[in-house]
């Protein structure tokens, strides 16, 4: 496999995807690694490479706050753009990339392309749950105005990821909502509960944010919008609580000897819920392996997103993936 990391996106680049990348080479020698950005800004990571990483040069950065469309056809030198011209052109398997999220979209839809039957591509996140097992939200915020099909079209794409990448035979679907009567929410919402209802098989109804992490579903659908903001509140809740947790125990010596007892069970639980062990969004519904990381991604973060681009090209995802879809196209459309 050969896999593309842009080492220019992200809050932390290039010093995070870079070092990420490292960790992840010396993990998987059987992988080529391409790292896409400015050469002179790669430079001094150079002595700590491993012989499976290459670099690509790329002269241009796409803002976090820039126009997506404008910002990938203007800069076919930003490293987000080159990244997915390599994966078109099957130079590299697939891209991992923690920039702007809309450029991260357009290029994956105008270079990459979606897959066949497929109108609207979807972002999938993996959130942790108390149960341990994780729940499968989309869209994470590639679609911000959706109708109902749309949202139809999540459920089927995210339950055929269930299926395929998380094993899970028969995934359990829910669709976001304020309530759980079937009359509560949006026209929209109303409407895709109709819709779910009658041609998901799995479909448990609709979940409350409250509901979300307790197990109660393994695909979770809305819009981009909510789910974009589910995904960073998350984040930012979770970042808050670990400090909270560790200024707790650093209070006292009694505090920092139960700390000291307790370091095992309290590692194991910042692993269960930190995002960074759960890897980046797959861009469902295109023809390749683009997989795009939380913009505020460590090192870590990144070594375990190109994990998952990796263990997703294992396992042929992408081929398994058309084969679900096609099949779900032939009884009722995506």
């Amino acid at each position: 496999m050969r896999l593309a990391i842009d080492v220019m996106g992200g809050d932390h680049a290039p010093k995070a995807p870079i070092e990420g990348a490292i960790q992840a080479a010396l993990e998987h020698r059987q992988v080529e690694f391409v790292l896409v950005g400015r050469e002179e800004v790669i430079e001094p990571y150079r002595a700590s490479f491993p012989s499976n990483i290459q670099v690509r040069h790329a002269s241009d950065t796409i803002a976090s706050d820039a126009e997506p469309v404008r910002s990938v056809r203007r800069q076919p030198d930003a490293s987000l753009v080159v990244a997915a011209t390599l994966v078109r052109d099957n130079v590299v398997d697939g891209m991992v990339s923690a920039g702007n999220t809309g450029a991260f979209m357009v290029a994956g839809l105008l270079f990459v392309g979606r897959m066949q039957g497929i109108e609207r591509p979807a972002l999938a996140g993996l959130l942790p749950s108390f149960q341990g097992n994780g729940v499968l939200l989309l869209d994470a915020g590639a679609n911000t105005d959706c109708t109902d099909a749309h949202l139809l079209s999540f459920a089927k794409m995210g339950q055929a990821y269930a299926q395929v990448a998380m094993k899970i035979e028969h995934p359990r679907i829910g669709l976001i909502n304020i309530g759980a009567e079937p009359n509560k929410g949006s026209e929209v919402v109303k409407s895709a509960y109709r819709l779910l209802k009658h041609e998901m098989e799995g479909f448990v109804g609709n979940i409350e944010s409250r509901e979300m992490l307790h197990d109660v579903c393994d695909v979770l659908v809305c819009d981009g919008f909510v789910g974009n903001t589910l995904v960073k509140f998350y984040e930012g809740a979770g970042a808050g609580l670990f400090e909270e947790l560790r200024a707790v125990f650093m209070q006292t010596r009694l505090t920092r000897l139960s700390a000291l007892f307790l370091r095992q069970s309290l590692k194991k639980f910042k692993m269960r819920f930190d995002y960074a062990e759960y890897g980046g969004g797959p861009f469902l519904g295109v023809n390749g392996i683009l997989v795009k990381a939380h913009g505020s991604s460590n090192a870590r973060a990144f070594q375990v997103t190109i994990n998952q681009a990796i263990k997703m090209h294992q396992n042929g995802l992408i081929h398994a993936l058309q084969e679900a879809i096609a099949k779900r196209t032939e009884t009722g459309g995506v």
